[in-house]
């Protein structure tokens, strides 16, 4: 998503949106699915080839893992949310009850910048005409946050959990069909597939290189179901 960091059409160039929550959910949820159910099934069929057991292990870790993502991500986004909610209302009541104290906070703020004292003065005051303005430029330059990109705690853990759910589901499919080596290696590649799928378009929304991203996303999917396939099968 493209947001505009000003007001009205005369944009020298436009900025992807990187605050919001959902994005940020739907990537790691993708990608942590994949790469614990792939580790997971890998590292059960390395103990027991056996398709039933791999199914019933894959289908709980997807399970378990969802809601564990959900949940987290829930209480992360509902957490800061009120945090910064509640710094915003201070914020409120002092730009409310302090106006000269806090315009004298802004002004010392800019001319830490490298304004000048006149220049400084007239930015602050202008900004003060407005207490909706003057709390968003407070919020942006006292704490760090855009009061308009706090992120929804319900959507981001709905979206956790359906990218989780995609990502722990790619590597248990072939397991429906078949068992034994060759579906553990099926679903191998399609794990290795997939995360080199995850880092090239993670690549394209960071606007990075893709095939170090990739590899990257490769690398860590693999090593993943190396370490567990070898636990697996040595406890096999």
């Amino acid at each position: 998503m493209l947001t505009k960091h000003a007001h009205g059409d005369h944009m020298v160039h436009r900025h992807r949106d990187v605050s919001g929550g959902s994005a940020r959910a739907a990537v790691f949820g993708v990608s942590d699915g994949l790469v614990s159910n792939a580790a997971l099934i890998i590292g059960v069929a390395g103990a027991a080839s056996d398709g039933t057991t791999v199914v019933t292990a894959g289908v709980a870790g997807l399970i378990a893992g969802a809601f564990s993502m959900a949940a987290g991500e829930y209480v992360s986004v509902k957490a800061e949310s009120e945090l910064v909610e509640r710094e915003l209302e201070i914020e409120r009541k002092s730009i409310e009850q302090n106006p000269n104290q806090e315009l004298a906070e802004l002004k010392a703020i800019y001319k830490h910048r490298g304004l000048t004292d006149s220049e400084a003065n007239i930015l602050a005051t202008a900004i003060h005409r407005d207490p909706e303005v003057a709390l968003e430029v407070h919020a942006r330059e006292e704490l760090g946050v855009d009061p308009e990109s706090i992120g929804d705690p319900g959507s981001t853990a709905i979206t956790s959990f359906l990218a989780f759910s995609v990502g722990a589901a790619i590597p248990l499919v072939p397991w429906f069909f078949g068992s034994g080596n060759t579906t553990t290696i099926i679903s191998l590649i399609l794990a290795i597939a997939t995360a080199a799928i995850v880092g090239t378009a993670l690549a394209k929304f960071t606007e990075r290189p893709a095939l170090p991203t990739a590899l990257r996303q490769v690398l860590v999917a693999t090593a993943a179901c190396a370490v567990t396939y070898f636990i697996g099968t040595w406890i096999g």
